[in-house]
């Protein structure tokens, strides 16, 4: 299948790229200051719809809400700030919240699973992670990590909803509130939401010598495990797992891919595992039933 090429417009550096929950729709920040909104469709060539602006420096991150609860964006920027944007009529964006309250750099941010409501994580090189929750008021509640990575966050993933386990869809159980975060510390940290109270879940999780660029949460759909993988500045991609609650997270690394790994990404079933590398590459990576991982397809370099 051919690659379909995106003239978004931007005047800068592109840093994040954001597919809609239907796939119609990509959402763009970039060092220009602004996010692009551009339809995508396999029958007709790419359509500028809308230009958000509002942040003051380079945006490194976007990120969509479920559409349960409209038609929702969030973005973070250098400028220190995340704003979230809501769309009202067909195309036209509002600023429906900014928040401001970290002390430099934004660089992460990630909508938690819709049946938590809805929530967004924030990491910061202020070395805090925020968890912003919608009210039914309108108003937002702030939860804070102050030292979560004390040198700085990089990276930010929720968990599923449902436990290890699990039967999704039952009713049976509480959805659970953890996610997982990197850092400049070269650590991977595992957080739970207890009593209001957003605590480690476990000690850091240490396997990379360099900054940790990206965590991913694997989806879990009934698997009796919860995955995370990591890529490090260090040029390894590590799988992380725990077999049950309260059991130690074993690492386990994936590949050394001699370059800085920028991005992780699992598929919706948590088997297929993408990874962007600093030459350039995108390769999936497919876990057999005896639980080895092997390469099952590398990309064209992006040039």
């Amino acid at each position: 299948m051919p690659g379909q090429k995106v003239e978004t417009g931007h005047a800068d550096l592109i840093h994040d790229v954001q597919m809609d929950y239907y796939g119609k729709r990509l959402a763009t920040g970039s060092s220009d200051c602004t996010i692009k909104i551009t339809s995508v469709s396999n029958n007709s060539a790419a359509q500028s719809l809308a230009t958000l602006t509002g942040h003051q420096g380079p945006v490194w991150q976007v990120s969509w809400a479920h559409p349960k609860f409209g038609s929702i964006l969030a973005s973070c920027s250098y400028d220190g700030r995340v704003i979230i944007w809501k769309e009202g009529n067909q195309n036209m964006w509002t600023q429906a919240h900014v928040f401001h309250e970290h002390k430099s750099s934004v660089n992460a941010i990630c909508w938690a699973p819709h049946e938590l409501g809805l929530c967004l994580a924030c990491g910061s090189s202020d070395g805090g992670i925020s968890v912003l929750t919608a009210l039914s008021d309108g108003g937002w509640d702030t939860k804070r990590m102050e030292r979560a990575h004390p040198v700085g966050v990089t990276s930010v993933s929720w968990a599923p909803a449902t436990a290890p386990g699990d039967l999704v869809g039952t009713g049976l159980v509480d959805p659970v509130h953890r996610l997982v975060s990197g850092g400049f510390d070269n650590t991977v940290r595992v957080w739970r939401l207890d009593n209001g109270t957003w605590r480690m879940d476990c000690p850091p999780l240490q396997m990379h010598s360099d900054w940790v660029r990206d965590v991913a949460w694997a989806p879990i759909l009934g698997l009796p495990k919860s995955t995370i993988a990591s890529a490090s500045q260090d040029g390894t991609v590590v799988i992380w797992t725990v077999a049950k609650e309260g059991e130690q997270w074993e690492g386990k690394i994936l590949k050394d891919f001699k370059t800085p790994v920028w991005r992780v990404s699992w598929s919706l079933t948590g088997n297929l595992l993408a990874v962007a590398d600093g030459n350039n590459n995108v390769t999936l990576w497919k876990e057999t039933v005896d639980g080895d991982w092997h390469q099952y397809f590398k990309a064209i370099s992006l040039d």
